[in-house]
């Protein structure tokens, strides 16, 4: 049996399960920011999972401010841990800088992708279901208010129609556009 036979699942299995937990800690950062109602079983969930490690962090880490740094210094050493487990696999051995900066840019690129769908999902929502509580639904509306109503701003009432949902889309497509490739392509140098 060759050995690169298991290299691709074991890849495939470690940034899976990873990059799950990954989420789970930046969505928990990301409710904590926008002050989302912490009762809510989602986020008891999120908490649950999140917690042993962020414990042990937060007596060596104290918040800044209102930002809570244990959470996105687990999630970076968690997507460097990541990053790094693969690249060996492919016998790949970057250097600090490349990993810092390349897992700075994965965990952006997956905050856009958290408010990209996030926004997606609620407006569809919006249009099956607009009077209705559920608790899904509140936590999303939690979650993409800050962006939302910073679109509101930008964008014209026309006759009521909340055109707000598409062009926070648009916006975080673009910064996604603008903001990644060139910082990856400057990296694939370094390699």
């Amino acid at each position: 049996m060759n050995a690169n036979y298991m290299i691709v699942p074991l890849i495939f299995l470690i940034d899976s399960l990873l990059s799950l937990y990954i989420l789970a800690v930046v969505l928990r950062f990301l409710l904590q920011w926008v002050k989302a109602d912490f009762h809510n079983p989602f986020c008891q969930t999120l908490v649950t999972i999140t917690h042993p490690p962020l414990k042990l962090l937060r007596r060596f880490v104290p918040p800044i401010g209102k930002i809570d740094s244990s959470s996105i210094l687990l999630a970076l050493l968690l997507q460097m841990m990541t990053n790094l487990s693969i690249w060996l696999l492919q016998g790949v051995n970057p250097n600090f800088f490349t990993l810092f900066v390349l897992s700075c840019a994965h965990l952006i690129g997956l905050t856009l992708n958290i408010f990209i769908f996030a926004i997606f999902a609620q407006a569809l929502l919006s249009w099956f279901n607009p009077n209705t509580y559920n608790p899904a639904f509140a936590l999303l509306a939690n979650l993409t208010e800050p962006v939302l109503n910073f679109c509101r701003r930008m964008t014209p009432d026309l006759n009521g129609l909340d055109f707000s949902p598409l062009a926070a889309i648009i916006l975080l497509q673009l910064t996604k556009m603008l903001l990644l490739p060139p910082l990856e392509e400057q990296l694939a140098y370094l390699f």
